[in-house]
């Protein structure tokens, strides 16, 4: 079988580091690990739009931004098709067959759906577009034959709807032409849905708790400093909490035995740095300052070809749609298999 890699993101903004490690992480490796067929990254704009219809511009604007993140970022156009969902208008009609298979129901109780309608605050003014963008992902998804998803754990609601809607599709309709995708999570669980600087919700644009990708230095330090930590430890004698605290779920993320050398010398590893946290003795502003240190030594050369990229953005339109060209054609092949599968075959009524 085929190893089809397809993910992507919402053109709603600039991408943060929850999404790096989230998802962009793994992308990078099975990137460089090599031995797939395709690998698609798909900027969502359509998805977007189902809970920004007023806002088209924010919308438009944000997908060269999102480019410029990925490429900074390492995801190298010359292995990757980036592309721009609506430039794609296949998986439009792919969507509108897959939702004859899908209940409301089995929507209302997608746990995705149900804490991003409740992040919105929609109550029972929910938009179609948005309540049904399971089944847009779906369509996006098994478009392309994917068979591997790069996905942070909040996503795993979607990607097991996918499953069942080409379930679905091959019990109704009697032939299988769909692969069931799997997902990739990131080894780390640090990794798999980070928290917010406030600590109250995962890292989200909506919600701004988040540290951009290109945040400059200055703004990367005052985020850090806000970072919520352990509201017992008042004092630096205090013991303090690790679980719960985001400074430490940062740096369980993002911090190796190498940045002590470099950063905080008198401990050898994050284990110890914890320890005496715990047992009191150790001030909120200093484990900060050591956090700060290792994500201005992450984002540095992000923040560096970001720069170079800006310089040049017709090159990155361009590349956009040709690769939504190359896109589209494997997603027509697609809808040609489902309508056959379907019996949609009106030729047959010409006369020869």
């Amino acid at each position: 079988m085929s190893k089809i890699i397809l993910t992507g993101d919402r053109p709603t903004g600039n991408l943060h580091i929850g999404h790096y490690v989230g998802s962009i992480a793994n992308r990078l490796a099975l990137q460089e690990q090599g031995g797939f067929d395709k690998f698609y990254i798909m900027i969502a704009d359509t998805q977007a739009l189902t809970d920004n219809a007023d806002n088209v511009d924010k919308v438009k604007n944000n997908i060269i931004q999102v480019a410029i993140d990925y490429l900074s970022a390492g995801i190298s156009p010359d292995k990757v098709n980036i592309f721009i969902q609506s430039q794609v208008p296949e998986l439009a009609e792919i969507t509108m067959y897959f939702m004859n298979l899908v209940t409301l129901s089995r929507l209302q109780r997608n746990p995705t759906v149900k804490d991003e309608v409740k992040q919105r605050g929609f109550n029972s003014s929910i938009p179609v577009g948005f309540l049904c963008y399971p089944i847009s992902q779906a369509a996006d998804i098994l478009a392309f034959g994917t068979t591997i998803v790069p996905v942070g754990e909040d996503q795993l609601p979607m990607l097991e709807q996918t499953r069942e809607i080409a379930r679905s599709f091959h019990n109704t309709y009697g032939k299988e032409i769909f692969p069931l995708p799997e997902a990739v999570l990131p080894d780390n669980k640090a990794c798999h849905r980070l928290v917010g600087l406030d600590g109250n919700a995962k890292m989200s644009k909506s919600l701004n708790n988040c540290i951009y990708l290109k945040d400059e230095p200055e703004v990367v330090k005052q985020k850090v400093m806000s970072a919520y930590t352990d509201a017992g430890h008042i004092k630096v004698s205090d013991a303090g909490k690790v679980e719960g605290n985001v400074v430490f779920t940062y740096l369980d993320a993002f911090c190796k035995d190498e940045h002590f050398k470099k950063y905080l010398p008198e401990y050898a590893n994050l284990d110890e740095l914890k320890a005496h946290y715990r047992r009191g003795g150790l001030g909120d502003v200093k484990i900060k300052l050591f956090l700060n240190n290792i994500l201005q030594e992450f984002l540095e050369p992000i923040r560096s070809r970001r720069k170079a990229l800006e310089g040049d953005l017709d090159a990155i339109y361009t590349m956009l749609f040709e690769n939504s060209k190359k896109a589209r054609a494997v997603a027509a092949e697609t809808l040609q298999k489902m309508k056959d599968a379907m019996g949609l075959d009106y030729q047959k009524f010409l006369k020869k």
